[in-house]
């Protein structure tokens, strides 16, 4: 018998409206496993046990009474620490950070409560969501349910070690260069990057607005094609899918995890070729790098400057490389960002799937040296910011396990086709940890 933590959002509900099952026994279940797995994996930053006790009463009440919100009423949630709601604070992973509990929801909890959905907590992030894994000034370290010794990545390192541990069915974080669906790689989940612009970002802690968005973890795909379904339009091509893997991105990936997931593809007929015609992805990275600092220093510039916190590894570089951005420098990155996007537009159209590695490579143990790191993150940069660059929707899929560990597919679709991603995504077979914890 499948555990409580372990059921489905699409279980869950079809329980609740049986009556074999009570939103507070799920929700009792769920905390039960965050309390027996948080001195392992940290991925809380508050856990809200009595107030997800009270709000399951309700749900179970509505049930009783068919007045159930939606599909997801009762539905265990957690919510990454900048996406700011009522009663929390939102320190985004800084020890020095402001601890003045929020007054009221933006848009995605507001969202979420609305459907009825339980919020667990909020999860962990690093400091102001500089780094792809889980060091936080504030929070210490989130580790990877996999294998505590390895990264997370990150921002949303929170959001996505919660997943892989099983505290309940969704998860949501947030994206900007890859901050969920590098998390969805390493953990062996699902990862589900929206259409940028689709969701509301208002009063998401700012960071770089033109690329950030709130975005989705999950177990399994059901789930994640109900959240599509709530806060994505239907959108499902009638053309022929038009399935590419471009080499120069694949390329990218280190040959035992190219090697795995080609492995895992399902047969089709797939096209080939290199995303670019010359297949060098290179300044599409700098453009990216360029244009983001630029955003970011003009968001948190002031108030570094006026508090001169203490930076943990890796950010002091990255914050003093962002204050030298020029002007010149952002507009000539904006520029040639615009052409890119226009590019994109013209291939990726809306019969058009991409199907590439999430990552180059499986997650790295938590002691790599900083700088082994960074040639890591460049090339997964290069990776994950074609999707960033023009908005489009990415989803990762568990398809592969290396030497132990789970490695991503995404699927990278043209603009607006979120739930046409997820349907196709159901042809593409799943390795990932069973319902009970181990790896299938």
């Amino acid at each position: 018998m499948t555990s409580l933590h372990a059921l489905t959002a699409a279980e869950l509900s079809a329980a609740y409206a049986a009556g074999t099952l009570s939103p507070v026994e799920a929700i009792d279940a769920v905390l039960a496993r965050a309390e027996a797995w948080e001195p392992h994996v940290n991925a809380m930053f508050r856990v809200h046990a009595a107030g997800a006790r009270a709000a399951a009463v309700a749900s179970a009440a509505r049930w009783r009474d068919g007045l159930s919100l939606s599909q997801l009423d009762g539905v265990p949630i957690t919510l990454k620490e900048n996406l700011l709601s009522k009663g929390d604070p939102a320190p985004i992973g800084v020890a020095i950070g402001d601890l003045t509990p929020k007054t009221e929801d933006s848009p995605i909890p507001a969202r979420v409560r609305e459907a009825g959905c339980i919020l667990i907590g909020k999860t962990t992030m690093p400091d102001y969501g500089m780094l792809s894994s889980g060091r936080s000034s504030m929070h210490g370290t989130t580790r990877n349910p996999w294998n505590l010794g390895c990264n997370t990545a990150g921002s949303s390192s929170g959001a996505g070690a919660a997943a892989a541990a099983g505290y309940g069915p969704l998860h949501v974080g947030t994206d900007i260069g890859g901050s969920v669906r590098l998390p969805a790689s390493f953990c062996g989940i699902f990862g589900w990057r929206p259409t940028h612009g689709s969701l509301s970002s208002e009063n998401l802690v700012p960071l770089a607005p033109s690329y950030d968005t709130p975005a989705f973890f999950t177990r399994d795909l059901a789930t994640m094609a109900l959240i599509g379904s709530v806060f994505a339009p239907l959108q499902v091509s009638s053309e022929p899918v038009d399935l590419w893997l471009p080499s120069d991105l694949w390329s990218l990936a280190q040959e035992p995890v190219a090697d795995a997931l080609r492995a895992g593809l399902p047969a089709a007929n797939y096209r080939s070729g290199p995303l670019l015609p010359d297949g060098n992805l290179s300044d599409w990275l700098t453009v990216f790098r360029t244009h983001q600092a630029y955003e970011i220093w003009r968001a948190l510039g002031p108030w570094i400057l006026e508090t001169q916190p203490d930076f943990g590894p890796g950010i002091q570089e990255r914050f003093q490389m962002a204050s030298t951005i020029t002007k010149e420098a952002f507009s000539e990155a904006a520029t040639r960002r615009a052409a890119i996007r226009a590019y994109l537009e013209t291939v990726v159209t809306p019969e058009t799937i991409l199907v590439v590695p999430t990552s180059p490579g499986v997650a790295p143990l938590r002691s790599t040296p900083q700088g082994d790191l960074e040639v890591f993150r460049n090339a997964a940069l290069t990776m994950l910011c074609v999707a960033g660059h023009a908005g489009l929707p990415q989803l990762s899929i568990p398809l592969a396990i290396v030497d132990g560990s789970p490695v991503g597919l995404s699927l990278v679709g043209a603009r607006g086709m979120d739930t046409h991603l997820i349907s196709i995504a159901d042809r593409f077979p799943v390795r990932t940890r069973n319902r009970e914890g181990s790896a299938t």
